[in-house]
């Protein structure tokens, strides 16, 4: 069966279901034993005529009447409602005083830049001093970052930006090329970079 079967089918059902609902509840019929008016019967027509002429004649008398002269107006609708009863508002002696707004507070200074040293640390804290190996004249110490293992000698750089002037068995010193300051950081294994 298509769609067009199957919806035409369901459509049948519900208006079977609908004139079944209406034929099982429709108000009863009533019945009367005699009728008042048959077929063929003669209307009162006295009682309709009368009434259907006087609703069609012009009355023309009662245009004729004297209707009473106007007198006057009894109330002025515009008076104020309470004139007698107002009495001047007495103004105190001592009047208020506006209140000042507050001040507002200060706005927070701005923030403090770090200087040069202070971001080199930040950049080199993120390392952890792991050990060192010498080998002949010169030191190779092993650092890690983000499980990245980094070998630093003397004459490399640091985070890419800073150059290692030289390294002992308790510190590294590192050169700022802004500025030519050397940041002395002591060397402790398994711990991050930092200055004392």
């Amino acid at each position: 069966m298509d769609r067009r079967k199957l919806i035409l089918v369901l459509v049948l059902v519900i208006f079977a279901g609908a004139a079944g609902y209406g034929y099982l509840h429709q108000p009863p019929r009533r019945t009367v034993e005699k009728l008042k008016y048959t077929t063929g019967m003669r209307a009162d027509v006295s009682r309709t005529a009368s009434g259907a002429q006087d609703d069609k004649r012009l009355r023309l008398d009662l245009l004729d009447r004297d209707l009473p002269r106007f007198s006057g107006f009894k109330r002025n609708i515009f008076r104020p409602i309470f004139s007698g009863d107002m009495k001047p508002s007495v103004m105190p002696r001592n009047p208020v005083k506006p209140q000042l707004p507050v001040p507002l507070p200060p706005p927070p200074p701005p923030p403090v830049e770090p200087t040069p040293a202070q971001r080199a640390m930040e950049d080199v804290g993120r390392f952890t001093f792991l050990g060192f190996l010498q080998k002949e004249n010169s030191k190779t110490i092993f650092l890690s970052r983000d499980n990245e293992i980094f070998l630093v000698k003397k004459g490399d750089k640091l985070a890419g930006r800073y150059d290692v002037a030289s390294i002992t068995d308790e510190a590294l010193t590192i050169n700022l090329a802004a500025t030519g300051e050397q940041i002395v950081i002591p060397l402790m294994e398994n711990r991050a970079l930092k200055r004392r």
